[in-house]
């Protein structure tokens, strides 16, 4: 740390240096004018239909979208939830529950309480309050969220299991596997039934304590007499423990109890099986069950084959890969950039760089296109044999960039520093403080590159310059 943050103090003042000169010296070009007055929100133009024909409602959201707006699920939800209210459209407590989540998602959990605390007290109910509780669980909020559970235990709004295993699940992601077995013998004692949630959160904080014994105690009690709760996520689960904890025999037994009781019409076990089989590097399996899953769906889709080609490139089968991919474009399937760069990244750990840019290349002028993946990849490599190019793609990357929708990674800045330090190169510092400026990262990176004395001096030196 110490020497990155004197690597820093000495290369940054003179980044600086010539700067404001370029700045000074670039045209920019005017943006295109827009009629702000005839602009209308989308909940104002979807209000404004009345009861137009249902076509007016698609050719509405098309109309936003070609506007380059975004729509969000969760935002166009809480929009028709808000129209509905105006015009006075019965809630029951279910709808109130959702609408509650919704806010959660777009205005954040101080407006969902709002919303909560506004509604009748006769909704104020079971699916309310747990709606609440949920919300609180997710973002982690302890204080609030024991505090809402020991209202609804006062008001005996707790009898049901989702209650419980939301604070199962709170107290998982806080790191506290105790807490969450106290809370499971708690639903016991109240004699309520746990579910094959409940019980997959269980056994993950039982391996969190190293208590495999446990877990196995656990499966075998669930197989010999709660049948009923056991499904394939649970052996997903266990077959991951088992992986991580290095016991690859008994990570293939919980596969092959996955797959005796997956749900042959849903596409989700077939996807962890080839994930855990590539990750146990066990090919053949991975061949068999993607054989099995295009057997078993009459159309293959876009998400299977990103599972299936991230298997082959943790597998390292670069043939297969390659055919795999020539079978996904005979397939006409939507061109998805995700896939693109799953076989990108692979050419590129390979060293295969023409590959990688041809296709890089065709996927333009498919009109894929590119997302800030396939610019991490390349810059990762570039960094490595061509700091030219690096730069390039980092300036190309940056003058896309919207919203602060990307920043480099903290390595990939380290590496660029690095070089600039070793060099000298007054213009790739010049440009690479440029992007880092343009990309509203350039303090954050400070801070993190160096410690607190070092920062404050830098901040200094911005502000002289």
């Amino acid at each position: 740390m110490m020497m990155m943050a004197k690597r820093v103090s000495r290369v940054l003042p003179w980044m600086l240096a010539g700067v404001e000169r370029r700045l000074c010296t670039t045209v920019e070009t005017a943006a295109e004018e827009v009629e702000t007055k005839e602009w209308k929100p989308l909940y104002r133009r979807l209000s404004a239909l009345g009861k137009a024909p249902k076509g007016s409602v698609v050719e509405t959201l098309n109309g936003w979208l070609r506007e380059g707006q975004a729509i969000t699920f969760n935002e166009l939800m809480k929009d028709l939830m808000d129209w509905m209210e105006k015009r006075s459209m019965m809630f029951n407590e279910g709808t109130h529950a959702i609408r509650i989540d919704l806010i959660s998602k777009v205005k954040g959990v101080d407006a969902a309480e709002s919303y909560f605390n506004s509604l009748p007290e006769v909704v104020q109910s079971q699916l309310t309050y747990g709606a609440l509780l949920s919300i609180y669980c997710q973002v982690k909020m302890e204080d609030k969220a024991m505090s809402i559970y020991e209202k609804m235990k006062e008001l005996n709004l707790t009898s049901k299991t989702l209650v419980h295993n939301n604070l199962l699940a709170l107290y998982s992601k806080l790191g506290q596997p105790e807490k969450v077995i106290s809370l499971f013998q708690e639903m016991k004692s109240m004699n309520l039934s746990p579910d094959n949630y409940t019980y997959s959160i269980l056994i993950n904080n039982y391996a969190s304590l190293n208590d495999l014994n446990t877990v196995e105690k656990l499966m075998h009690e669930l197989e010999e007499g709660h049948k009923d709760v056991l499904d394939w996520t649970i052996f997903s689960n266990l077959a991951s423990l088992y992986l991580s904890a290095g016991f690859p025999d008994k990570t293939e037994l919980a596969l092959k109890k996955l797959e005796e009781i997956r749900n042959k019409r849903d596409r989700m076990p077939y996807h962890h099986l080839i994930s855990l089989y590539a990750s146990i590097g066990n090919l053949a399996e991975v061949n068999r069950v993607w054989k099995l899953l295009k057997s078993s769906f009459e159309k293959t889709t876009n998400m299977s084959y990103l599972v299936m080609f991230q298997a082959l490139s943790k597998l390292d089968d670069v043939d297969a890969l390659n055919q795999c991919f020539q079978e996904w474009e005979s397939a006409r399937l939507s061109y998805d950039i995700r896939i693109v760069n799953v076989v990108i990244g692979t050419y590129l750990v390979k060293g295969m760089i023409k590959e990688a840019e041809f296709l890089w290349e065709q996927a333009k002028q498919k009109g894929a296109g590119s997302d800030f993946r396939t610019f991490n990849h390349f810059i990762d490599y570039y960094l490595k044999h061509d700091i030219s190019s690096a730069l390039k793609c980092l300036e190309t990357a940056t003058d896309l960039v919207k919203h602060d929708e990307w920043k480099p990674k903290q390595e990939t800045v380290t590496a660029f520093l690095k070089y600039i330090e070793e060099t000298k190169d007054v213009d790739s510092a010049q440009a690479v403080y440029k992007c880092l400026k343009k990309l509203n990262c350039i303090f954050e990176i400070v801070r993190v590159e160096t410690k607190a004395r070092d920062s404050d001096c830098i901040f200094e030196t911005f502000q002289r310059n």
